[in-house]
């Protein structure tokens, strides 16, 4: 193989580049360091002096993939308001949105079992996206009696379990698991139902 030359700072997102592609062809366990190498045109030994090994390397693909996360979310929930209700249906659509586009990124930060406490910057950017779909749960929480509010991070969560299930389920192409209705309807639906649940929609809304 010829190898590439790299302008500096290149190679390091040729690599993440690289890792995104095979996380999508193998998984995140199916690949190895070497062959991460050799997708971006280097020797494996050139892949050491960024990363450390195949974790490090999917933890910056994830680190990435959380910062586009949460400026999809952001805008998400920018778009809604002044609707509480709007932006919180709309940060459930930016993440079904986001795992059909950026598939490599999703697993990488989802399915790969890399915390999101590995690096401060990793932490950082993952808090900073999923705290979006947090308040835009604390917000529409506001329109529940006290009494019956549960708290947001747990509202929150919810959404999130149900959206991640819509998402592996349904709009990744997962063998046997065919919906007959479009994941967006799925996930629009069902949390109708959570929301009616709440009271926070009417019964024949």
């Amino acid at each position: 193989m010829v190898k590439r030359g790299y302008h500096h700072g290149n190679l390091r997102e040729a690599l993440v580049g690289a890792c995104l592609k095979l996380i999508e062809e193998k998984g995140p366990t199916g690949f190895t360091l070497s062959e991460a190498a050799r997708e971006a045109g280097v020797t494996p030994a050139a892949v050491y002096r960024h990363f450390e090994g195949r974790e490090d390397l999917i933890a910056e693909a994830a680190r990435q993939g959380y910062e586009i996360f949460a400026d999809l979310m952001e805008h998400a929930y920018a778009k809604g308001q002044p609707s509480a209700l709007a932006s919180f249906e709309a940060t459930g659509r930016a993440y079904l949105a986001f795992a059909r586009r950026f598939p490599g990124h999703y697993v990488a930060m989802f399915e790969s079992g890399i915390s999101i406490q590995r690096t401060p910057e990793l932490n950082t950017v993952a808090r900073r996206a999923l705290g979006v779909m947090e308040m835009a749960a604390s917000d529409l929480s506001q329109h529940i009696p006290p009494e019956k509010r549960p708290p947001p991070q747990m509202f929150s969560a919810h959404i999130w379990a149900m959206s991640h299930g819509v998402v592996e389920l349904f709009a990744r192409g997962s063998p046997g698991t065919k919906s007959p209705f479009p994941p967006e309807d799925l996930l629009e639906t069902g949390i109708g139902v959570y929301l009616r649940g709440l009271g926070l929609l009417p019964p024949d809304c």
